[in-house]
This record gives C-alpha cells, sequence and structure tokens, in this order.
C-alpha cells in the first residue's frame, strides 16, 4: 500500500465562507498516482472545517451558513472565549475537521451533486488544507 500526503493554501475572503475544493482535491489524487483506495481531506485550523455537500447549486451553500449562524451567532451574550470567534469553534466542530472519500480508478466516489468544501469561520485568512491519499 502507497501513503501520499500534500498539502496546499487557500486564501478565503469572508468571516464565513464554503470554498469549492473538488477539482483541487482531484488534481493532487491525479498527481500521487493511486487508483483505488481512500483519500482524506483535513483542516488543521481551530476555526475551520471541511465537508461534502451539494455543488450545483450556490444556494444550499448560502442557507448552510446562514443556518450556521442562526445557530451560533458572532456576539452570543455568555461568550466566554476572550478571541471573540466562539461561535467560530463550535460552528468548526459541529462541521468537522476532514472528509474521508473512496477512491476508484482514479477518481473520488462523489455522488453527482457532491463537492468537497472548505468552511471558513474566521476569517479572512490564509489556511492550508492537508490530503492524505492510501491505496494502491
Amino acid at each position: 500500500m502507497k501513503i501520499i500526503q500534500q498539502q496546499f493554501s487557500i486564501s478565503t475572503n469572508k468571516r464565513n465562507e464554503m470554498i469549492d475544493i473538488t477539482n483541487k482535491v482531484e488534481s493532487v489524487l491525479r498527481e500521487s498516482g493511486i487508483s483505488n483506495g481512500h483519500l482524506i481531506v483535513h483542516c488543521p485550523h481551530t476555526t475551520g472545517a471541511i465537508t461534502i455537500n451539494e455543488n450545483a447549486d450556490p444556494a444550499v451553500q448560502h442557507d448552510m451558513l446562514m443556518t450556521l449562524n442562526e445557530l451560533f451567532p458572532q456576539n452570543r451574550p455568555g461568550y466566554r472565549h476572550m478571541e471573540g470567534n466562539s461561535d467560530s469553534h463550535c460552528k468548526s466542530s459541529l462541521v468537522g475537521c476532514n472528509e474521508t472519500i473512496l477512491v476508484k480508478g482514479g477518481r473520488l466516489t462523489l455522488g453527482t451533486w457532491q463537492g468537497i468544501y472548505f468552511c471558513e469561520f474566521d476569517g479572512p485568512r490564509s489556511r492550508k488544507v492537508i490530503i492524505q491519499i492510501e491505496g494502491q
């Protein structure tokens, strides 16, 4: 079994946004030469996240961010974290820091309308995404 790890940088432009990174992840997979196995997309930041969701209609990202902002408003009374970004930490923990995707025939096994997103909850910032691919 072969294991490859790569990372790439991403710049975010808003406090809360979802950026489609599917093409970048597919590029890393192609370069790896691995045709069957699995791939992990990881966010090493406590106020960012990785998710898989619909990539055909941008309204889905809007709706997700709107819902997360309703669940975790930025200036909720009672937050104690001194940096003023408690909502960002809550959103990150709820969404999660990684996704695992199966690889078959050198391709990601995503559904027809699925894309991989980097979720920014405390931007704008410069971020990293780590990809680990295991397989043959």
